[in-house]
C-alpha cells in the first residue's frame, strides 16, 4: 500500500510540474497584456490632463513633452546632480592619490576624508556644522566612558564615520566597525569592472526615470489632487505608478551615493536589493526597502526589545519610531499603524503555516494556491498603507476606500485581487527559478 501511495504521489507531482509550465506561459502572457493596457491608459491620462497638473516643466528627452518635476526631493537631487558628481569626483581622485602615494591606513584615511567631509558639510550647513560636531563630540565621550577598547575607535575615525561625504546625505547605513575596517583595507567584493558596471546600470536607471517622468505624470496627478475626480481604474493606475516612481527615485538616490562610496573602497549595504513589483509579503517588502536601515532597526531595536518572541508588540514600537524618524506627521503615523494592523494576519498565517506541513503533492498545491491568495491581499494592503502614508494622508483614507468599495469600484477591486493573485504566482516561479540556478 505504501509503494502504491508513493507512486500515486509521484504521478501527481509530475502532473503538477506540467501544469506549472503551462501556468508560467499564461502568467507571462497575462503580464504582457496587463502592462500594455496599463501603459496605454497611462499615456492617455497624461495627454488628456497635462494642462491641469502642477509641477510640470519643459522636457528635454522627447520633443514637445513636459517633464514631471512635482516631487521636491527628486527635483532637488536631479538639479544638484552635476555639482554632486563633480564634488565627489574631485574628492575621490584626491583621496585615492593620497592613499596610493602615502600608503595611508585607518588613521591617515580618516583624517583625509574628515577634511574633505568637513568642507562638504560647511557648504551644506554653514556655521551649523559646529552644532553637528558638538553633538558628535559629546556622543563620542559618552561611548568612551563605557570603556570601549579599540585601536580603531579614535576621535578622528569616529567623526569621519559620522560625516563621511558619500554617505552623509542619504546613506546607506553602515556600522562603525565595517566602515573603519574598510578604511584600513578597501573592499574587495566589487572589482573595478563590477563598480563600473554598477555605475553604468545606475545611468540606465536614470534614463528610465527621465523617460518615465516625460511620458507618465503619476506624481503630478497625486500632488494636484486631480486623480480624485477619476474612475477607480484610473485611481489604481496612478497609485501604482506613484509607488513605482517612489521606488525608482529612492533606488537612484541611494545607489548614487553607494556608487561613490564603492569607488572609494567602502562597501555599504544595498538599500534596494529587490524590485518593488517582486514582493508579496510585508516582511519581505520591508527587508528590501531601505534594507540597510532595516538591518540597523533589527540590531538596535528589534532584538533588544525581545526579537521574534515579542514580534507582535515590537512592530508597533519600531514602525512608530520609523514614522517619527521620517517626520512628526499624522500621515506617517497612520502609515506606521496601518502597516502594523496589516502585519498581524500575516504573522498569524506564517505561524500557522509552520505547524502545517503538506505531506502530499496535492497538499503542496493547495498550500501554494492559498499562499497566492494571501499574497494578493498583502499587496493590496501594502498599496493602501503606502498611499495613505506618503500620498493622500489619513484624510484621504475614506476617499481611497470609497473609490473601490462602490458599485463602480467593486469590479475593479475584484480584477485587482485576481491580478495580484496571478502576480504572486509569477513571483513564486521567479523564486523557484532562482533556487534552481543558485
Amino acid at each position: 500500500m505504501g509503494t502504491l501511495a508513493m507512486n500515486k504521489d509521484n504521478l501527481n507531482r509530475s502532473k503538477i510540474e506540467q501544469w506549472k509550465q503551462k501556468e508560467l506561459f499564461f502568467l507571462v502572457a497575462y503580464a504582457i497584456v496587463f502592462y500594455i493596457i496599463f501603459i496605454a491608459r497611462s499615456l492617455q491620462l497624461s495627454r488628456d490632463h497635462y494642462s491641469q497638473l502642477y509641477g510640470l516643466r519643459q522636457g528635454w528627452l522627447i520633443p514637445n513633452h513636459l517633464n514631471d518635476m512635482s516631487d521636491s526631493q527628486w527635483r532637488n537631487f536631479r538639479g544638484n546632480l552635476p555639482v554632486l558628481t563633480l564634488v565627489f569626483g574631485i574628492f575621490t581622485l584626491l583621496a585615492n592619490l593620497m592613499r596610493a602615494f602615502f600608503n595611508l591606513k585607518v588613521r591617515g584615511m580618516s583624517i583625509v576624508w574628515l577634511l574633505f567631509s568637513l568642507a562638504y558639510l560647511s557648504y551644506l550647513h554653514g556655521a551649523c556644522v559646529i552644532f553637528i560636531l558638538s553633538i558628535a563630540t559629546v556622543n563620542y565621550l559618552l561611548v568612551k566612558e563605557r570603556s570601549l577598547q579599540s585601536d580603531k575607535f579614535r576621535y578622528t575615525t569616529y567623526l569621519c564615520y559620522l560625516v563621511y561625504a558619500p554617505l552623509y546625505i542619504a546613506g546607506p547605513v553602515l556600522s562603525f566597525n565595517a566602515f573603519a575596517s574598510q578604511l584600513d583595507v578597501p573592499q574587495n567584493t566589487y572589482s573595478v569592472g563590477n563598480v563600473m558596471r554598477y555605475g553604468f546600470r545606475w545611468v540606465l536607471c536614470l534614463l528610465l526615470m527621465e523617460l518615465m517622468t516625460h511620458v507618465f505624470y503619476y506624481n503630478a496627478f497625486a500632488m494636484s489632487g486631480l486623480w480624485k475626480q477619476l474612475s477607480p481604474v484610473d485611481v489604481f493606475i496612478i497609485g501604482y505608478g506613484v509607488l513605482n516612481f517612489m521606488w525608482l527615485k529612492f533606488l537612484l538616490l541611494w545607489r548614487f551615493f553607494r556608487f561613490w562610496s564603492l569607488i572609494n573602497g567602502i562597501e555599504a549595504p544595498e538599500n534596494m536589493p529587490k524590485c518593488i513589483n517582486n514582493c508579496h509579503s510585508l516582511e519581505g517588502f520591508w527587508k528590501n526597502w531601505h534594507a540597510s536601515f532595516n538591518k540597523w532597526l533589527v540590531r538596535y531595536m528589534y532584538i533588544p526589545l525581545g526579537g521574534s518572541q515579542k514580534k507582535l508588540l515590537n512592530i508597533w514600537v519600531i514602525f512608530t519610531f520609523v514614522a517619527i524618524w521620517h517626520d512628526l506627521e499624522w500621515k506617517l503615523l497612520s502609515w506606521a499603524w496601518l502597516t502594523c494592523i496589516f502585519f498581524i494576519p500575516e504573522m498569524v498565517l506564517k505561524s500557522a503555516s509552520k505547524t502545517f506541513k503538506a505531506k502530499s503533492a496535492f497538499g503542496e498545491f493547495i498550500f501554494r494556491e492559498l499562499s497566492a491568495v494571501a499574497g494578493a491581499v498583502t499587496i493590496t494592503c501594502l498599496m493602501v498603507a503606502n498611499l495613505v502614508g506618503f500620498v493622500v494622508g489619513p484624510r484621504g483614507i475614506n476617499w481611497l476606500l470609497s473609490s473601490f468599495i462602490s458599485k463602480e469600484g467593486f469590479p475593479v477591486l475584484g480584477g485587482l485581487l485576481i491580478t495580484f493573485y496571478l502576480a504572486t504566482k509569477f513571483m513564486f516561479h521567479i523564486d523557484e527559478a532562482k533556487q534552481r540556478y543558485s
